[in-house]
Protein backbone atom coordinates (compact mmCIF):
# COMPACT_ATOMS: atom_id res chain seq x y z
CA UNK A 1 0.00 0.00 0.00
CA UNK A 2 1.20 3.53 -0.94
CA UNK A 3 1.15 6.21 1.91
CA UNK A 4 3.67 8.11 1.17
CA UNK A 5 3.45 11.32 1.20
CA UNK A 6 6.47 12.50 0.12
CA UNK A 7 6.55 15.88 -1.81
CA UNK A 8 3.10 16.86 -0.71
CA UNK A 9 1.93 19.93 1.27
CA UNK A 10 -0.66 20.00 3.99
CA UNK A 11 -2.08 22.91 5.70
CA UNK A 12 -3.67 21.68 8.93
CA UNK A 13 -5.64 23.66 10.81
CA UNK A 14 -5.84 23.92 14.78
CA UNK A 15 -1.86 22.75 14.46
CA UNK A 16 -0.13 23.31 17.67
CA UNK A 17 -1.89 21.01 19.75
CA UNK A 18 -4.52 17.96 20.23
CA UNK A 19 -5.94 16.41 17.20
CA UNK A 20 -4.46 18.74 14.60
CA UNK A 21 -0.89 18.38 16.31
CA UNK A 22 -0.99 14.71 16.17
CA UNK A 23 -2.25 14.76 12.53
CA UNK A 24 0.87 16.93 11.33
CA UNK A 25 3.07 14.73 13.51
CA UNK A 26 1.36 11.58 11.19
CA UNK A 27 1.81 13.90 7.88
CA UNK A 28 5.09 14.32 8.27
CA UNK A 29 6.08 10.63 9.46
CA UNK A 30 5.21 9.78 5.65
CA UNK A 31 6.59 12.59 4.07
CA UNK A 32 4.50 15.44 3.64
CA UNK A 33 5.98 19.00 4.28
CA UNK A 34 3.30 20.88 7.01
CA UNK A 35 2.54 24.16 7.60
CA UNK A 36 0.25 24.89 11.04
CA UNK A 37 -2.32 27.12 11.61
CA UNK A 38 -3.63 28.52 14.99
CA UNK A 39 -3.81 31.45 17.22
CA UNK A 40 -0.70 30.70 19.47
CA UNK A 41 2.95 31.73 17.96
CA UNK A 42 4.50 30.07 20.78
CA UNK A 43 2.85 26.73 20.80
CA UNK A 44 3.05 27.03 17.01
CA UNK A 45 6.84 26.96 16.81
CA UNK A 46 6.93 24.49 19.22
CA UNK A 47 4.63 22.00 17.25
CA UNK A 48 6.74 22.94 14.52
CA UNK A 49 9.98 22.01 16.29
CA UNK A 50 8.54 18.45 16.69
CA UNK A 51 7.78 17.26 13.33
CA UNK A 52 9.91 15.09 11.44
CA UNK A 53 12.38 15.58 8.71
CA UNK A 54 14.09 12.87 7.79
CA UNK A 55 13.40 13.44 3.89
CA UNK A 56 14.34 17.28 3.84
CA UNK A 57 10.24 18.03 4.66
CA UNK A 58 10.10 22.01 5.19
CA UNK A 59 7.46 22.83 7.70
CA UNK A 60 6.42 26.04 8.58
CA UNK A 61 3.07 27.85 10.81
CA UNK A 62 0.46 30.28 9.81
CA UNK A 63 -0.50 32.59 13.34
CA UNK A 64 -4.35 33.00 12.38
CA UNK A 65 -7.88 33.24 13.88
CA UNK A 66 -10.45 31.28 13.12
CA UNK A 67 -12.88 33.52 14.09
CA UNK A 68 -11.49 35.73 12.21
CA UNK A 69 -12.78 35.00 8.76
CA UNK A 70 -10.85 37.47 6.41
CA UNK A 71 -7.75 37.68 8.28
CA UNK A 72 -7.39 33.94 8.18
CA UNK A 73 -8.89 33.91 4.03
CA UNK A 74 -5.36 36.44 3.68
CA UNK A 75 -3.14 34.70 5.23
CA UNK A 76 -3.80 31.18 3.16
CA UNK A 77 -4.28 33.19 -0.10
CA UNK A 78 -1.01 34.72 0.39
CA UNK A 79 0.27 31.37 1.14
CA UNK A 80 -0.87 29.52 -1.83
CA UNK A 81 0.81 32.39 -4.11
CA UNK A 82 3.96 30.88 -3.07
CA UNK A 83 3.31 27.04 -3.06
CA UNK A 84 0.53 24.83 -3.62
CA UNK A 85 -1.27 23.09 -0.96
CA UNK A 86 -2.30 18.96 -1.61
CA UNK A 87 -3.89 18.33 1.65
CA UNK A 88 -6.14 20.50 3.74
CA UNK A 89 -7.06 19.78 7.52
CA UNK A 90 -9.66 21.69 8.39
CA UNK A 91 -9.97 21.44 12.09
CA UNK A 92 -10.77 24.29 14.75
CA UNK A 93 -12.17 24.02 18.23
CA UNK A 94 -15.90 22.78 18.63
CA UNK A 95 -18.45 25.79 19.82
CA UNK A 96 -18.89 25.86 23.90
CA UNK A 97 -21.23 23.48 25.73
CA UNK A 98 -24.67 24.16 26.53
CA UNK A 99 -27.90 23.58 25.68
CA UNK A 100 -29.64 24.71 22.46
CA UNK A 101 -32.72 26.22 24.40
CA UNK A 102 -30.28 28.31 26.13
CA UNK A 103 -28.34 29.51 22.79
CA UNK A 104 -28.35 32.51 21.92
CA UNK A 105 -27.98 34.00 17.84
CA UNK A 106 -24.62 35.07 18.04
CA UNK A 107 -23.24 31.90 19.41
CA UNK A 108 -24.72 30.26 16.25
CA UNK A 109 -22.98 32.91 13.97
CA UNK A 110 -19.72 32.56 15.13
CA UNK A 111 -19.89 28.97 15.13
CA UNK A 112 -20.83 28.95 11.56
CA UNK A 113 -18.37 31.65 10.96
CA UNK A 114 -15.56 29.51 12.70
CA UNK A 115 -16.48 25.98 11.13
CA UNK A 116 -17.92 26.52 8.00
CA UNK A 117 -17.48 29.73 6.61
CA UNK A 118 -13.76 29.55 7.57
CA UNK A 119 -13.63 25.73 5.35
CA UNK A 120 -15.54 27.44 2.46
CA UNK A 121 -12.75 29.79 2.06
CA UNK A 122 -9.71 27.61 2.44
CA UNK A 123 -10.96 24.87 0.29
CA UNK A 124 -11.60 27.41 -2.27
CA UNK A 125 -7.98 29.05 -1.73
CA UNK A 126 -6.19 25.73 -2.30
CA UNK A 127 -8.63 24.38 -4.94
CA UNK A 128 -7.02 25.59 -7.78
CA UNK A 129 -3.13 24.01 -6.71
CA UNK A 130 -4.72 20.81 -6.08
CA UNK A 131 -6.45 20.90 -9.59
CA UNK A 132 -3.14 21.53 -11.02
CA UNK A 133 -1.50 18.46 -9.20
CA UNK A 134 -4.45 16.08 -10.18
CA UNK A 135 -4.26 15.39 -6.36
CA UNK A 136 -6.35 16.86 -3.13
CA UNK A 137 -7.11 15.68 -0.12
CA UNK A 138 -9.70 17.72 1.88
CA UNK A 139 -9.92 16.15 5.09
CA UNK A 140 -12.46 18.01 8.31
CA UNK A 141 -12.48 16.90 11.69
CA UNK A 142 -15.98 16.85 12.89
CA UNK A 143 -17.31 14.85 15.25
CA UNK A 144 -19.80 11.61 16.09
CA UNK A 145 -22.97 14.78 16.58
CA UNK A 146 -23.30 14.53 12.74
CA UNK A 147 -24.68 10.19 13.19
CA UNK A 148 -25.96 11.47 16.47
CA UNK A 149 -26.34 14.96 18.74
CA UNK A 150 -24.39 15.07 21.43
CA UNK A 151 -26.18 15.91 25.35
CA UNK A 152 -25.48 19.20 26.44
CA UNK A 153 -23.84 20.39 22.77
CA UNK A 154 -26.63 22.33 21.00
CA UNK A 155 -24.53 24.59 19.00
CA UNK A 156 -21.89 22.38 17.95
CA UNK A 157 -24.51 19.28 17.13
CA UNK A 158 -26.30 22.00 15.13
CA UNK A 159 -22.99 23.65 12.82
CA UNK A 160 -21.53 19.83 12.48
CA UNK A 161 -23.85 18.68 10.57
CA UNK A 162 -23.86 21.80 8.31
CA UNK A 163 -20.35 20.92 7.93
CA UNK A 164 -21.36 17.57 6.81
CA UNK A 165 -23.55 18.67 4.23
CA UNK A 166 -20.69 20.55 3.13
CA UNK A 167 -18.13 18.62 2.46
CA UNK A 168 -20.81 15.85 1.16
CA UNK A 169 -21.68 18.73 -1.32
CA UNK A 170 -18.05 19.68 -2.23
CA UNK A 171 -17.40 15.82 -2.86
CA UNK A 172 -19.66 15.40 -5.67
CA UNK A 173 -18.04 18.81 -7.69
CA UNK A 174 -14.37 18.08 -7.12
CA UNK A 175 -13.89 14.51 -7.55
CA UNK A 176 -13.42 14.59 -11.34
CA UNK A 177 -10.04 16.76 -10.43
CA UNK A 178 -8.70 13.94 -8.53
CA UNK A 179 -9.72 15.52 -5.01
CA UNK A 180 -11.25 13.87 -2.09
CA UNK A 181 -13.50 15.00 0.44
CA UNK A 182 -13.84 13.24 3.47
CA UNK A 183 -14.95 14.01 7.32
CA UNK A 184 -13.57 12.17 10.45
CA UNK A 185 -15.90 11.30 13.08
CA UNK A 186 -14.21 11.28 16.50
CA UNK A 187 -15.30 9.75 19.51
CA UNK A 188 -14.21 11.39 22.77
CA UNK A 189 -10.99 11.60 22.64
CA UNK A 190 -8.07 12.39 25.26
CA UNK A 191 -7.53 16.46 24.47
CA UNK A 192 -7.97 19.49 26.31
CA UNK A 193 -11.24 20.29 25.41
CA UNK A 194 -12.63 17.06 26.49
CA UNK A 195 -11.48 17.58 30.21
CA UNK A 196 -12.69 20.86 30.23
CA UNK A 197 -16.19 19.16 29.32
CA UNK A 198 -15.85 16.50 31.43
CA UNK A 199 -14.84 19.50 34.09
CA UNK A 200 -18.09 21.12 33.63
CA UNK A 201 -20.22 18.36 33.48
CA UNK A 202 -18.69 17.49 36.80
CA UNK A 203 -19.28 20.60 38.21
CA UNK A 204 -22.85 20.65 37.01
CA UNK A 205 -23.58 17.59 38.74
CA UNK A 206 -22.17 18.27 41.28
CA UNK A 207 -20.03 15.38 41.47
CA UNK A 208 -17.04 13.99 40.93
CA UNK A 209 -14.36 13.94 37.38
CA UNK A 210 -13.73 10.59 37.54
CA UNK A 211 -17.51 9.49 38.08
CA UNK A 212 -17.68 11.61 34.73
CA UNK A 213 -15.14 9.56 32.99
CA UNK A 214 -16.47 6.30 34.38
CA UNK A 215 -19.79 6.77 32.95
CA UNK A 216 -18.44 8.07 29.66
CA UNK A 217 -16.07 5.25 29.25
CA UNK A 218 -18.43 2.67 30.35
CA UNK A 219 -20.71 3.92 26.81
CA UNK A 220 -17.94 3.61 25.03
CA UNK A 221 -17.59 -0.48 23.89
CA UNK A 222 -13.83 0.03 23.73
CA UNK A 223 -14.26 1.17 27.69
CA UNK A 224 -11.81 4.41 27.02
CA UNK A 225 -11.10 7.20 25.21
CA UNK A 226 -9.36 7.55 21.93
CA UNK A 227 -5.98 9.31 21.51
CA UNK A 228 -5.03 11.90 18.99
CA UNK A 229 -3.01 9.58 17.37
CA UNK A 230 -5.65 7.36 16.42
CA UNK A 231 -7.61 10.32 15.07
CA UNK A 232 -4.44 11.13 13.08
CA UNK A 233 -3.92 7.26 11.41
CA UNK A 234 -7.09 7.83 9.25
CA UNK A 235 -6.29 11.05 8.12
CA UNK A 236 -3.10 10.07 6.60
CA UNK A 237 -4.69 7.19 5.31
CA UNK A 238 -7.70 9.68 3.98
CA UNK A 239 -4.86 11.52 2.74
CA UNK A 240 -2.74 9.10 0.75
CA UNK A 241 -2.58 7.79 -2.89
CA UNK A 242 -3.96 4.63 -1.09
CA UNK A 243 -7.60 6.18 -0.60
CA UNK A 244 -7.90 7.69 -4.24
CA UNK A 245 -11.39 6.13 -4.10
CA UNK A 246 -12.77 6.93 -1.08
CA UNK A 247 -14.75 10.25 -1.09
CA UNK A 248 -17.99 12.09 0.54
CA UNK A 249 -17.27 9.51 3.66
CA UNK A 250 -17.77 10.69 7.03
CA UNK A 251 -16.00 7.72 9.56
CA UNK A 252 -16.62 7.27 13.01
CA UNK A 253 -13.52 6.79 14.75
CA UNK A 254 -15.20 6.30 18.19
CA UNK A 255 -14.46 2.90 19.80
CA UNK A 256 -17.54 1.70 18.73
CA UNK A 257 -19.81 4.31 20.23
CA UNK A 258 -21.99 5.23 17.84
CA UNK A 259 -24.77 2.70 17.66
CA UNK A 260 -26.05 2.65 13.93
CA UNK A 261 -24.54 0.37 11.19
Amino acid sequence: MNLSLHGRYALVGGGSQGIGLAIAQELALLGASCVLVARNENRLQQAVSQLDTAVNQQHSYLVADYQDTESTERAVTTLVEKQPIHILINNSGGPAPGDITDAVATQFIKAFEQHLVVNQLVAQAVLPGMKMAAYGRIINVVSTSVRIPIAGLGVSNTIRGAVASWAKTWSNEVAQYGITVNNILPGATETARLHHLIEKRAAAARTAVSEIIDGMTGEIPARRFGKPEEIAAVAAFLASSAAAYVTGASIPVDGGKIGAI
